[in-house]
């Protein structure tokens, strides 16, 4: 049974595709590079990524080997330029190629770049609690909603791991595949996973410079976690998370 599911892993599935009938080849307009901002939506500036004093410039070994998956967060809370910093890190934008395609600080099959990241925000300083979304291209938030019942329903959307509880902020990250598909079509999956591990390394690399840990989650609930962030599901899902706090 289980090795029906392997296909996924390998990259046969190129093989099958006339890329000359791509949405991309056939001219059809490419998405945007960042989800539209609501016309009647305020945006919080964040700022300059690396202004914080307490990014402590660290050697990128010495980053690489204290990387854990940490699971025990202290009570205090992570900082809005601890926060900027950690955005930038796992999606900040180096540069604008055009409206609907960006370079940023991690990797992407085409520069396709698929991902929407989503702040459930439970200790960050002049934040208040609730859910975000970061605007890459401003370098800033859209403040979504909040809900008393927040932290709650993340757990149980989580399966219960309930350290998520003690964390000051998940990071989750959503995709939106038309991005991809519109240049690899049925091949864009593939990457669009590998992808999501890029921006996490990034972010536990990052934990590492401001005396934070994470862990990233792959196992939840998929339509509660949907649910949770007001997503369809189809053209926009969940695909991973990780919740920050300070080392413990």
């Amino acid at each position: 049974m289980r090795e029906r599911y392997r296909f996924f892993l390998k990259d046969t599935v190129r093989k099958e595709i006339d890329f000359l009938s791509t949405d991309q080849s056939r001219g059809v307009a490419p998405p945007p590079a960042q989800k539209p901002v609501p016309p009647d939506a305020s945006v919080i500036l964040l700022p300059s990524p690396l202004s914080s004093p307490s990014i402590a410039d660290i050697p990128l070994a010495t980053a690489i080997e204290k990387r854990q998956s940490r699971r025990q967060y202290a009570d205090g809370p992570v900082t809005l330029e601890e926060l900027s910093f950690l955005l930038w890190a796992t999606q900040g934008v180096r540069k604008q190629i055009s409206p609907v395609s960006v370079l940023r600080t991690v990797p992407s099959a085409g520069a396709r770049h698929s991902f929407e990241t989503y702040l459930i925000v439970r200790n960050v300083s002049d934040l208040e609690p609730g859910v975000y979304r970061y605007l890459s291209l401003q370098h800033g938030l859209t403040f979504e909603f909040s809900d008393e019942r927040l932290v709650p329903k993340t757990i149980e959307a989580v399966f219960g791991q309930s350290f998520v509880a003690k964390a000051a902020v998940t990071f989750v990250w959503t995709t939106i595949p038309y991005r991809m598909e519109w240049r690899y079509d049925m091949a864009a999956h593939k990457v669009i996973a590998i992808d999501a591990g890029h921006v996490c390394q990034n972010l536990y690399l990052a934990c590492e410079a401001i005396d934070c840990g994470t862990c990233a989650i792959a196992a939840y609930d998929q339509e509660a976690m949907d649910a949770l962030l007001h997503l369809d599901g189809e053209d926009e899902f969940a695909i991973y998370l990780a919740p920050v706090g300070k080392k413990k």
